[in-house]
């Protein structure tokens, strides 16, 4: 191809400043041009874009393809909702670096699986695992994985420690051997182009045991910061509890303590809850994050735009082992249907599930803890009630919510899903954060929990229906939040804005045409000797057309064949490698 240029656009560049008409030209892979009247040349596509926007392409700023991008390189839907990078390796999971003993390699396997919900053959069977240093990883993905979108990548704190310590990652804190051990292998990454480093203080696994990074102390946090402040481009993100014990707060003052001034750019991952169950502890968080602003602190805080509608079913959630209700979660670990049926059966199981549905009502979180929230909308065959609430069903059947679940799901089939609609998020608060300059958005969670929740073409839920629609921001600021500010955030400094130089990440759509899609099974996620499962995904926004490195990936209403993103790495901007 000898290049396109776009015309009769109306430009959104990324930067948050106002739209404006303008002509882009695209060769080899960047922007060499943007202005009026742009005169065609020889050989060069010409696409009409009149009547439409053309912005940067969208940076899908928290995913987890790091396993599903190598039985699913497509990553479908993204080309058809305008994104073209996407950033792996959050919250503390990742691929890399892994350690010789292969039982502790499929612990990482397995602690991806359950908490991402993820199928685990796929992992065990399509990931090669020849790698053992980040570095090895990173290369042997870019050679062997080709995607329609660009892709950057934090080192999981959880493969730090496993690769390290082994099993006892899940027991103890690290000996100064081991912390050493760690500091090398982060160093290691961070030289091969990691954007930093991701760590977990949230979760729970499927016996209900805390991550390993939840073991990790104050000295190993120490050193693996040192490490950090020697790369100018270095980012630490910090997963917060802001679900199951809700400490949070506390943890925001341990790391502003840790890091204290070294140069690190620090993501607070939920670092302003914005649901409901949430507001006893977010106002000291709004707090904690004014106090870091104020003092000029490089503090940024995560939040989600989008509240999603998810699904639930007996194959594959963590929502059961992460309510600690664990007799659920030994039904959802079972592998065949007649096992589930079984043990769903039991009177003594249904004894015990009983108690521990009852403790959880009293004590717990959303989304269970409300079961007339919980709708009975998906059936296997019809042969049960369908679209009333579980509390409804309990109810006229006189029967504990959890043996009414029981019923619910013999009746009408193993492979049957709860609804739960999304808990409100406080959109005053959410729109304080789109402003926010040390905020991240457009978090989705793209890749991860594919049978509960399509985080794919959840940013049409930000562009189309928050700012069009309801104008609660301008176009402008939407396409900010999603591209030039993110860019900003992971030092990508190369791309997020339309301009000469910059790279040929584009979106050209048409503002009335665009829309958050309905969910939509895919059956195409092999799931072991031959067979596949399904996963939720969506339709096409869709866009007009999608440049990944000025290569089209979604052209004429369908994503292309087209693989041309790239393995990307930071780059430490000029003024904080001169501070240096």
């Amino acid at each position: 191809m000898n290049g396109i240029l776009i015309k009769g656009g109306t430009v959104i560049d990324g930067t948050g400043a106002p739209r404006f008409q303008a002509d882009i030209r695209v060769e080899g892979g960047d922007i060499v041009e943007v202005g009026p009247g742009l005169a065609p040349r020889s050989g060069e596509r010409q696409f009409d874009a009149a009547g439409c926007l053309v912005t940067p392409g969208f940076i899908e700023s928290h995913t987890h393809y790091d396993g599903v991008m190598w039985w699913q390189p497509d990553l479908d839907p993204l080309p058809g909702y305008g994104a073209t990078t996407v950033v792996i390796g959050n919250c503390g999971f990742g691929t890399a670096p892994v350690a010789e003993d292969a039982t502790v390699r499929e612990e990482m396997a397995k602690i991806f699986s359950f908490f991402e919900d993820m199928p685990l053959r796929p992992f065990l069977e399509k990931l090669p695992w020849s790698w053992r240093s980040w570095p090895e990883y990173w290369e042997t993905t870019a050679r062997t994985v080709h995607n329609p979108l660009n892709v950057a990548a934090y080192v999981g704190h959880i493969p730090l420690r496993l690769a390290t310590m082994g099993m006892d990652a899940w027991e103890r804190a690290a000996n100064a051997e081991e912390i050493a051990a760690m500091a090398r292998l982060l160093d290691e990454a961070m030289a091969a182009g990691a954007l930093g480093l991701s760590t977990n203080l949230g979760d729970y696994d499927i016996q209900y045991r805390p991550v390993p990074s939840l073991k990790a102390d104050d000295a190993e946090f120490d050193a693996l910061f040192d490490v950090l402040a020697h790369y100018p481009q270095a980012t630490v993100q910090i997963a917060l509890d802001v679900f199951i014990t809700k400490t949070a707060p506390d943890q925001v003052d341990r790391f502003s303590r840790l890091v204290r001034s070294r140069p690190i750019r620090v993501q607070m991952a939920g670092g302003v809850p914005l649901r409901k169950f949430q507001e006893g502890f977010r106002d000291r968080m709004v707090a904690q994050h004014a106090a870091h602003s104020a003092a000029g602190r490089d503090f940024w805080v995560g939040y989600e735009h989008s509240a999603h509608t998810f699904t639930l079913g007996l194959w594959k959630t963590l929502v059961f082992g992460q309510s600690n209700i664990m007799p659920w979660q030994e039904v959802v670990n079972l592998e065949t249907e007649e096992e589930k049926r079984a043990l769903l059966a039991d009177p003594i199981w249904r004894a015990r599930a009983r108690d521990v549905w009852s403790a959880y009502l009293e004590n717990g979180n959303p989304p269970l803890k409300e079961p007339d929230t919980l709708f009975l909308n998906n059936s296997d065959n019809d042969h049960g009630p369908v679209g009333i609430s579980l509390q409804r069903y309990a109810d006229e059947s006189g029967l504990h919510i959890s043996d009414a679940l029981a019923e619910w799901f013999l009746a009408n089939g193993i492979n049957s899903l709860i609804e739960i609609p999304p808990m409100p998020l406080d959109e005053t608060l959410m729109v304080t954060l789109f402003r926010d300059p040390r905020s991240v958005g457009n978090i989705t969670d793209s890749g991860a929990h594919s049978q509960m929740l399509c985080g794919a073409g959840e940013n049409m839920h930000l562009l189309a229906h928050l700012a069009r629609d309801r104008g609660l921001i301008t176009i402008e600021e939407a396409v900010h939040v999603m591209t030039g500010k993110l860019a900003d955030h992971f030092f990508l400094q190369d791309r997020g804005v339309i301009a000469p130089g910059k790279r040929a990440d584009i979106a050209v759509f048409r503002l009335d045409e665009i829309e958050k899609r309905p969910l939509r099974k895919a059956h195409d996620v092999p799931n072991g000797e031959g067979r596949f499962t399904w996963r939720w995904t969506r339709a096409p926004a869709p866009m007009r057309l999608t440049l990944c490195n000025g290569v089209p990936t979604f052209d004429n209403g369908a994503q292309t064949d087209a693989t041309p993103g790239e393995y990307v790495r930071p780059s430490a901007p000029a003024l904080k490698a001169a501070a240096e």
